[in-house]
């Protein structure tokens, strides 16, 4: 079986999840003959070689000063270039927010079938079967897309871990794109404004630590920070600490905001609200820090503090300086 692996990158840096979706692709295909990459971006053709021993032969390069921002029309076209190429029964990618804006466009031009944001991924008996948790992770749907040529499927970051299999030659190829300058010019992207943190985005993020309202104020995120610098976490937010003006809206966690899996979830001053939970729950680890026993976070944490936030955060980030050697 062939299969397709859309390599996500953000100014020529390939995204740690992308080394994940490359690692599922490789053992779907069962060879490095079978597996195929593709990347998309102003001149990404010497990113190839950093997929070398991850189990593919072909890595197609679209390089070209129109791909340099991120454009849903063009980076569609780009990959359905690379499907119309290698023709794959399978394509896979990253359940992060660019994969979730441009896959279900690029099934909907493929007339493709799509599972999404799966945490388990097989192919049995000439069907895709696909995990993926529902109702705000209360429960796992078994989903199976079968019955068509095409199939595609975006995993969650940091559930199935990357695995060097020292297979696979990763050469480059160079495809062309022919229309894409035209498609977009349909939506064109003028700019594209990221935060001044140098850590890992929340989705690909490996540690974690947020803040709810119980902040306070923005200026308290500050001992957040303090802590999350000693591990190199990233700091997020609960919805409730966004709206209130104390976070910015690309540090929500939760239903309505980026769904997370890090290997360290420190949830500090947030209830637990069922939207907040439904972006978090399925980390490996839940550590929960609130003044209140009753907190519903605390239903789901393997450790839990009961004791105020201001308190705990300062002796925390002391205990992990000293573990660390700081």
């Amino acid at each position: 079986m062939k299969v397709l692996v859309f390599i996500e990158q953000r100014d020529g840096k390939v995204k740690s999840s992308a080394y994940e979706a490359l690692t599922v692709g490789a053992r779907l295909a069962g060879s490095p003959a079978d597996a195929a990459a593709v990347l998309v971006g102003a001149d990404v053709a010497s990113l190839a070689s950093q997929m070398a021993g991850y189990g593919v032969d072909k890595v197609y390069t679209v390089s070209g000063a129109e791909f340099a921002l991120y454009n849903a029309m063009g980076y569609s076209a780009a990959v359905e270039a690379a499907i119309k190429d290698f023709s794959p029964q399978v394509v896979v990618g990253v359940a992060s927010p660019m994969g979730r804006d441009f896959f279900p466009r690029l099934a909907a031009r493929m007339d493709a079938a799509l599972l999404t944001d799966v945490i388990a991924v097989e192919w049995k008996d000439g069907a895709l079967h696909g995990t993926k948790p529902m109702y705000s992770g209360k429960c796992r749907a078994h989903l199976v897309s079968q019955n068509c040529n095409l199939h595609m499927v975006t995993i969650r970051p940091n559930v199935m871990p990357a695995q060097k299999s020292a297979s696979g030659a990763a050469t480059a190829s160079a495809l062309p794109v022919a229309g894409a300058s035209a498609l977009m010019n349909t939506m064109k992207t003028l700019e594209i404004r990221k935060g001044k943190s140098e850590k890992a985005d929340l989705t690909d993020a490996k540690l974690i630590i947020s803040g709810g309202r119980a902040m306070a104020n923005a200026d308290n995120f500050k001992i957040l920070h303090e802590c999350a610098d000693v591990i190199g976490a990233t700091v997020g937010a609960s919805r409730a600490a966004v709206d209130s003006g104390y976070a910015t809206h690309d540090m929500q966690v939760g239903q309505t905001g980026k769904t997370v899996n890090p290997n360290l979830y420190i949830a500090c001053g947030i209830s637990g609200s069922i939207q907040h939970m439904a972006g978090m729950r399925t980390s490996k680890v839940i550590v929960a820090v609130n003044t209140d026993k009753d907190a519903p976070i605390f239903t789901i944490a393997n450790y839990g503090i009961v004791g105020d936030l201001f308190k705990v955060v300062p002796v925390l980030t002391k205990k992990l300086n000293e573990l660390v050697g700081h």
